[in-house]
């Protein structure tokens, strides 16, 4: 073991006998009848079980004036006409038998001052209360079972001492003789008349079951608690008429046991019901009370009745009490009559008054608060520590609350309806209280001897006696007793006066009588002799048959400690292993819950797999429909640009071609000159005359291609361009809306649109001067031509002062070209090649020409110019 310096370790509680069962506290109800000034009612006792508060009139419980009656159970309510003879029936006597049996009890009555708990617990001559009818319980029980005086005798420390018969005569013989130790009252004084005739002897009651093998001692003492101190009420102090000195208050300590005690209180032993009562009387004369406007004699301190049972087993003959302190069984059964709660505005209180009050209310709400507390671990399943050492009285009973006896509340109201609201509040506490459980106390172990010991001893004292009494006479007889029967049993001496000196008949006879005697003695000592050798001949087989039964009680006690030990191995076995499996149980729980928190993390991943994976798939889904769209677009791109790049590349020829063309006039024009000039004086001769043009070859019809180039300008004779009337032509005035990306397709027929404000962008200001509106719009059309569209539309004023359009028509205006076909010459024919003056152009391949801007970034069909070919003439 490692060697570590620590506090001192604390004593460790002793191991009591859990108990799984609870019993709820019982509360009961008990209701006073109404005085004659009062005239009002406001409880009503509907059954056995529950009553209901009516507010009185004058009342509103509610904000909107209705009055509210309400109901509240218990497990028992006794009306006006219950007698305390009942009341103790059904409250006490479970609890007195409890406490013969071994088990604690807690009995205390609640309520409002002036409510009738004083009289519950006490009562009255004639009809005595719980307190007197339990002391009378307990003494009729136990009566013929009690111990002599001093036999138990009680330590400092809440615990109980057994001494035998002869010390306990010392101490009797000592406290007698010991003036400064008060006697206690005993049961032929004169009984004080307040208390006489408590009980009628046809009321009385007596415990079932109880054990005759045991011996019985009652022990009482009475404190109160007076604002928060707890003071002795039994206690003697020297009177002192000139400086009185005040009394002093106990404290509370815990036991080995971890229970509550007053420690350094009175405790008197008491043998019978009367001796009893009249210890508490005398204790209840200090009782503080005091007059106020509710009560005449009102409790200004809880007052506290501990009635002690001590119990031990006799030996093995029955006959003695067995010298064990560990067999010493104590049961304790608290009355407490507590003070009622008040307010000081109704008892007109002053001065000491009003500090008493709100002690007795401060303490009240203390236990309100506890039982509060203890309510609320019991059914939330919380922890909270339970504020017992905010007051004595909850300090002191803690262990009832914990489960060391059962808690009895006696509720005791006043139906008159001024005590109404307060009334109300302790029904509030009484229903909250009823759900406080308790655990329920295990029995004490039982010592293990024969039971019937006393009446088998009994039985044996009384066979002795009577066998001795036959033998010769009883044996508790005295000493001089025996010998005059024996004397008298002796033949009578004869007269032995002498008158005469020479008698001789006095003497012989005297003589012969005392002869006699000794005969008859010597007969009785020889009858005793043989009477003593078979008394101790019976002696000494008895002691045998004592010696083999203690021989044979040893061997069954070794056996039973043999068992004990079997027991006890079993028992730690039996801790172990349950140890074990709440060990297990607690590990098994970890387990579950962390499975648990895995299964859950696994659904969630699992979830957010099948996510992602449909989110995968979805991807994966729009990936290829991406790849066949960009294929698709790959592929109408790769087509577009290859056509394109045929239509650049046959656009290229053509303008090559033109050059040449062009060359090629120029040349034919200078040639034409140069021809003139060398003729002299007459007039160039005129061109033949074709009828009609000469129709090229099959290799001079080629395909038509477009050219973005401007066909070459002949030079013979201009061609004026003609102009198409639109059919928008009119009266009105209009916006001719061009775009700047517009092209001059150069064609003859152009519409023209007088009375018009052409815009590259429509504003306002324009659109306000004018009735109608034109947009010149172009686009490819499907066979590669480029169509102008002129949407036409009508301007509108708006509501807000500004223009809108309204469209109305779409005129198509569509260019088509068609090839004349030029005749071959004669000379063509005949000799197969070509002059000078042949032309063989594209002009008669193709008529549009179809241009790229150099250095234009747009796509395939973007920035076209369709221009018109010229003819050559």
């Amino acid at each position: 073991m490692n060697n570590r310096k620590g506090k001192t370790p604390r004593r460790p509680a002793p191991k009591k006998p859990s108990s799984n069962q609870k019993d709820p506290v019982g509360v009961y109800c008990r209701v006073r009848p109404l005085g004659v000034e009062d005239e009002e009612c406001c409880i009503e006792v509907i059954s056995s079980s529950t009553i209901q508060l009516h507010a009185p009139e004058g009342f509103k419980t509610n904000r909107n004036g209705e009055y509210k009656e309400t109901q509240y159970s218990f497990k028992k309510v006794f009306g006006v006409s219950i007698s305390q003879m009942e009341l103790f029936e059904h409250v006490a006597k479970p609890l007195v038998d409890d406490l013969i049996h071994g088990r604690n009890g807690l009995l205390f009555t609640y309520g409002v001052t002036g409510s009738g708990k004083t009289f519950t617990m006490t009562g009255s001559p004639g009809q005595g209360g719980l307190l007197p009818r339990s002391l009378d319980m307990i003494f009729n029980s136990i009566g013929p079972y009690q111990a002599k005086r001093y036999v138990f005798k009680t330590d400092d420390k809440n615990g109980m001492e057994v001494q035998n018969e002869v010390d306990a005569l010392l101490e009797r013989q000592r406290r007698e003789n010991n003036v400064s130790v008060p006697k206690t009252p005993s049961s032929r004084q004169k009984i004080d008349p307040e208390i006489a005739d408590m009980i009628k002897p046809e009321e009385a009651y007596k415990a079932d079951g109880v054990d005759e093998d045991s011996s019985y001692s009652v022990f009482v003492s009475y404190i109160e608690i007076y604002n928060n101190y707890i003071y002795d009420l039994l206690e003697e102090t020297q009177e002192d008429a000139i400086k009185p000195k005040p009394p002093q208050s106990k404290i509370l300590r815990e036991d080995q046991n971890h229970n509550m005690y007053v420690a350094g209180c009175m405790e008197v032993e008491v043998k019978s019901a009367e001796e009893a009562f009249q210890v508490f009387w005398r204790g209840q004369k200090k009782r503080k009370v005091a007059n106020t406007r509710l009560n005449r004699e009102s409790s200004r301190s809880h007052s506290v009745l501990i009635i002690k049972l001590a119990q031990a087993p006799l030996d093995a003959d029955g006959d003695n009490i067995l010298q064990d302190k560990s067999q010493v069984a104590v049961s304790q059964l608290c009355l407490v009559d507590l003070a009622g709660s008040e307010r000081t505005g109704r008892t007109g209180a002053e001065g000491t008054r009003i500090r008493e009050a709100g002690n007795i209310n401060q303490s009240l709400l203390n236990l309100r608060t506890c039982i509060e507390v203890l309510r609320e671990n019991q059914m939330c399943g919380t922890n909270r520590m339970v504020p017992y050492r905010d007051s004595k009285v909850t300090h002191l009973f803690k262990n009832y609350f914990d489960g060391e006896g059962k808690v009895r509340m006696v509720v005791c109201v006043n139906p008159k309806a001024d005590d109404y609201e307060e009334t109300l509040l302790v029904m509030r506490f009484a229903e909250m209280t009823q759900e406080v459980e308790v655990a329920r106390p295990v029995d004490r172990p039982i010592c293990g001897f024969t039971p019937g010991r006393r009446h088998r001893n009994q039985a044996f004292k009384e066979e002795l006696s009577r066998k001795l009494e036959e033998r010769g006479g009883p044996i508790d007889r005295d000493m001089p007793s025996v010998i005059s029967h024996l004397v008298h049993n002796l033949p009578p001496l004869p007269s032995s006066e002498l008158t005469d000196p020479h008698d001789d008949i006095t003497l012989p006879r005297l003589i012969e009588a005392l002869q006699n005697r000794h005969t008859i003695r010597q007969m009785m000592i020889e009858e005793y002799s043989k009477a003593a050798d078979m008394m101790k001949s019976m002696l000494q087989q008895l002691d045998s048959n004592l010696v083999s039964n203690d021989n044979f009680i040893h061997e069954q006690n070794g056996k039973l400690v043999e068992k004990d030990k079997i027991i006890q191995n079993n028992k730690t076995e039996i801790e172990r292993l349950e140890k074990r499996s709440r060990m297990q149980e607690h590990k098994i729980d970890i387990l579950q819950k962390t499975t648990k928190i895995y299964e859950d993390d696994k659904r969630s991943l699992r979830h957010e797999l099948e996510t992602r994976e449909q989110r995968l798939q979805r991807e994966l889904s729009d990936k290829r429909r991406m790849e066949q769209r960009m294929h698709g677009v790959v592929t109408d791109t790769q087509y577009k640009w290859e056509k394109e790049c045929d239509r650049r590349v046959n656009a290229m020829q053509l303008e090559m071609q033109n050059k040449l063309w062009v060359k090629d006039e120029k040349l034919k024009q200078l040639k034409a000159i140069v021809t003139e000039s060398k003729t002299p004086g007459g007039r160039p001769d005129p061109p033949p005359r074709q009828t009609q043009p000469i129709r090229p070859s099959r290799e001079e019809r080629l395909p038509a291609k477009r050219s973005a180039s401007p066909s070459p300008v002949p030079t013979t004779t201009p061609v004026r361009p003609l102009h198409r009337r639109s059919r928008s032509a009119g009266g009105e005035k209009w916006v001719d809306h061009k775009p700047s990306s517009s092209m001059d397709l150069g064609t003859v027929l152009q519409p023209v649109i007088p009375n018009s404000i052409q815009v590259s962008a429509p504003s306002e200001k324009a659109l306000s001067k004018c009735d109608r509106y034109v947009l010149t719009h172009q686009e490819v059309a499907s066979d590669g031509e480029i169509q102008t569209k002129l949407i036409k539309g009508e301007v509108i004023k708006t509501r807000g002062g500004g223009q809108a359009v309204q469209f109305t028509d779409i005129e198509t205006l569509k260019q088509e070209l068609t090839t004349v076909p030029r005749k071959r010459k004669s000379s063509e024919g005949k000799n197969g090649g070509r002059t000078d003056g042949d032309w063989t152009d594209v002009e008669t391949r193709c008529s549009v020409a179809m241009e790229m801007r150099a250095g234009s970034n747009m796509g395939p069909g973007y920035e076209h110019h369709g221009i018109t070919k010229r003819r050559k003439p």
